[in-house]
């Protein structure tokens, strides 16, 4: 939310800097994210001066250019070389002094610069109005009739106040501070000074030649609104005024009705909606629920189907606008409206986040009403806009005022002990400050004792219904900061801490994965069903479907990690980095006939390179082994034992393995199928890993068993297998650890042989076995004797040739 500093001095006196007051409004929980200065014209025309032409001479060396004298109120007079026919001794002009930046109205900006022109030296530029973007006219120089001194700042010649912006992070619960009132409410109680509502004191009904009936069918979607018919308007632009007002928060002026209603809406945080009179068919409003399926036009030109939850602002023959969300295509105010009937309302919050989700649609007025406007505000709304409409766009007030309100929101009443408000607090405030805070607040004191306060809060602060809530306002005007911590800190309840702890693992793992080089990323838990079901026939039950999606992007809950990592990587590679490790630690979404099912997952993405290029070395593409090779390291770290290994049955993954632990697979790393990559337009070969993290995190020891080092010595020796290329390692591994349980320490796999020398199908394992007894020094024959019952099974079991 943007919040227009000059414009929040209209409300509330404020002689502080504007960086002061945003750290106020954070210390309240009105966070300020950012303070920017928002110039009416670009650049604020710093660096531009009056000056006074004392000299005019024609340039030696070119016909139309002239070299003047020109005093700009410094010391030094500047000699300017200017092209403008019109120059001439005497003239007070614009001046864009040496170091100055110009935005002209078009083209790039640029820089002055002392230079030399046709021989020529030049310090500075008299300025068209063009070329410092106050118009379009270049036919020649700004001649200025002012009697201010030379050197007064352009910006002070033409009046040109910059303001300053805060950008405010409005959390869900502040729907009271949503509007520059609601910020100036907060300031009153900070800095102890009233702020003061718009004057509509001369607010008048002219006539009620116009007429506009309302019925309200539904009056809990809608409590109240209220309306009235403003004819004679003439739409235009709006002012200089109210468009830098808008533009100053980010707003597009429209016309003026239209920026008049978008102007209240921020001020006073209270929506309003005008129509075209002369479209409201029978003179009379409606509002009620929709038909279902009923065929509806938007102010954006997209046909939306309603549903029956939706509330709509009618006429006697057909919808006209989605109540409180977004107008519809033929009922706006436009160049030739006249007439309009201006709508000013309070509706269910409930009701209107329904049809925004429904609808996706997001609008100023959408946002406030579905967190809840101030009922209160709906007639100050009406008056002050009618006020504006008639001094901007003219006209006269031509209808009573409509306000149909058959039950008024009450205010909350909430009783609250001041022993226990202190005790939550951790400090005692003094009562007399209590009570003076929630009355700035806007909170009334309807009783009072020695122990208890009985408070009427008002309906805009929709999330202050406990007393909980009431010592929330206190703390945040009253200063978090200001809350002195206890010598003897105590607590009653202490919460235990989970063993292993979760979080602990995490970060080391997730320190060990950056070590290793590897980035982390945090995606999207909503994806798009497509990924899932563009080769399906029929729709997948187990996805965890969006009801009230925003985007068919985003319409359901991801099952895996993949794609959303994919889109991470298309995103760099087309951003030319190739050469990624990613890793990421998310929740995946699954149904089962009725139930949904949460789990965690940890996914490891490789492509590119895995080193870069040197002049050391030649660039390296990223392998499998690479990516196995972390997995095991993780499995270690987590559960200490060998897993056994199995070829993987993943659906994204080919050519890769699976690790098993109590016959569940916790890791499948591979490489992705071309038909996932290829779907998400990623050209290059991703290697992938998924580990079941909450079946790890389940089964997680970290128990080490330690032993004195082996007193004897270990022995090598080395054994080449010819076998069917089908055989994996681990079969090997499988039946050398079977046959040989006690001398056999260690099995690896130095070397592989595919290729002519040998039979086709075949390839050739070179193995090492590292043997040692921990009792005894090896002998010669038990060696030999351990080798021989290895290649005996190797042959038996493996149908193995061992190579001598």
């Amino acid at each position: 939310m943007l919040i227009s500093y000059n414009w929040l001095k209209d409300l509330i006196a404020i002689d502080k800097p504007a960086a002061e007051v945003a750290a106020l409004l954070t210390g309240s929980g009105l966070e300020v994210e950012g303070l920017e200065t928002y110039d009416l014209v670009k650049g604020g025309l710093q660096g531009l001066v009056i000056g006074e032409v004392l000299t005019c001479e024609k340039h030696p060396d070119a016909d139309k250019l002239r070299l003047t004298t020109v005093d700009v109120g410094t010391e030094a007079l500047k000699q300017i070389v200017c092209g403008a026919p019109n120059v001439a001794a005497g003239q007070k002009v614009i001046v864009a002094t040496e170091g100055a930046i110009l935005y002209p109205s078009t083209g790039e900006p640029f820089q002055i610069k002392k230079s030399k022109i046709r021989g020529a030296a030049s310090e500075g530029m008299i300025c068209a109005e063009d070329e410092i973007g106050l118009g379009s006219s270049h036919a020649g120089i700004m001649v200025l009739d002012t009697d201010l001194p030379n050197g007064t700042p352009a910006a002070q010649y033409f009046n040109l106040q910059s303001d300053e912006v805060l950008e405010i992070g409005l959390t869900p619960n502040r729907a009271d501070a949503a509007s520059h009132l609601g910020v100036a409410r907060d300031l009153q109680a900070l800095l102890k000074t009233p702020y003061l509502l718009p004057n509509v004191e001369n607010f008048k009904i002219s006539n009620n030649n116009r007429y506009i009936a309302v019925e309200v069918q539904d009056s809990e979607a809608c409590p109240r609104y209220a309306g009235l018919t403003i004819s004679g308007v003439k739409v235009a632009n709006s002012p200089d005024w109210l468009q830098h007002r808008l533009r100053a928060i980010g707003l597009s002026p429209i016309n003026n009705v239209v920026d008049i209603t978008n102007y209240v809406l921020h001020e006073l945080g209270q929506p309003m909606h005008a129509f075209d009179a002369d479209k409201i068919t029978g003179d009379k409003i409606i509002v009620k629920k929709a038909h279902e399926g009923t065929k509806f036009i938007t102010l954006d030109g997209v046909e939306r189907t309603l549903r029956a939850t939706d509330l709509m602002i009618c006429n006697t023959q057909e919808p006209m606008v989605i109540a409180g969300v977004f107008g519809g295509k033929n009922s706006g105010v436009t160049t030739e409206t006249t007439t309009i009937f201006l709508e000013s309302a309070y509706f269910q919050p409930a009701s209107i986040r329904k049809s925004s989700q429904v609808h996706g649609i997001k609008t100023d007025s959408s946002f406030r009403f579905e967190r809840g406007t101030d009922p209160n505000m709906v007639l100050l709304a009406l008056k002050r806009a009618a006020l504006l409409i008639q001094e901007i766009a003219g006209g006269e007030v031509s209808s009573e005022i409509v306000d149909v309100y058959p039950q008024p929101v009450a205010s909350y009443s909430i009783k609250i002990n001041i022993a226990r408000v202190n005790r939550l607090i951790g400090q005692t405030i003094e009562t007399a400050r209590i009570k003076e805070i929630l009355t700035d607040l806007g909170i009334r004191i309807t009783e009072e004792s020695e122990t208890d306060l009985v408070l009427e809060v008002p309906p805009f602060k929709v999330d202050v219904q406990r007393e909980a809530d009431i010592v929330e306002e206190i703390l945040r005007i009253y200063g978090y900061n200001n809350i002195a911590l206890n010598e003897n800190l105590a607590t009653s309840y202490l919460a235990k801490f989970p063993k292993p702890d979760p979080e602990v693992i995490k970060q080391n793992i997730g320190q060990m994965l950056a070590g290793t080089g590897y980035s982390e990323i945090i995606t999207n838990s909503l994806t798009n069903s497509q990924y899932y079901e563009a080769a399906a026939t029929e729709p997948d039950a187990s996805l965890v479907r969006i009801v009230n999606y925003n985007s068919a992007d985003l319409d359901v809950m991801r099952q895996t990690l993949v794609f959303s990592g994919l889109e991470v990587l298309r995103h760099n590679i087309n951003r030319r980095q190739k050469d990624l490790k990613l890793y990421e630690l998310g929740k995946v979404y699954t149904k089962a006939g009725d139930k949904y099912q949460e789990q965690t997952q940890l996914a490891l993405f490789v492509t590119g390179n895995a080193l870069a290029e040197t002049w050391q070395q030649p660039s390296q593409k990223a392998t499998y082994h690479q990516l196995a090779g972390v997995v095991q390291t993780i499995l270690m770290k987590l559960t200490r034992v060998s897993l056994n290994v199995q070829p993987v049955q993943h659906r994204y993954i080919k050519n890769g393995v699976a690790y098993v632990l109590n016959n569940v697979p916790v890791a499948q790393v591979g490489l992705l199928n071309e038909t996932v990559t290829k779907k998400l337009d990623v050209k290059e070969p991703v290697w992938f890993a998924e580990l079941n993290w909450d079946y790890l995190i389940k089964n997680y020891t970290n128990q080490l068993v330690a032993e004195e080092l082996a007193k004897f010595p270990e022995v090598r020796r080395d054994l080449s297998l010819v076998i069917d290329k089908t055989v994996t390692f681990d079969q090997i591994k499988t039946i050398a650890w079977r046959t040989e349980r006690k001398l056999l320490q260690q099995l690896n796999v130095f070397d592989v042989y595919e290729g002519d020398k040998i039979d086709t199908g075949k390839k050739a394992y070179a193995l090492s076995f590292i043997l040692q007894d921990k009792q005894q020094t090896l002998t010669d024959k038990v060696i030999d004797s351990t080798m021989n019952r290895l290649m005996q099974q190797f042959e038996r079991q493996l149908g193995a040739v061992i190579r001598k």
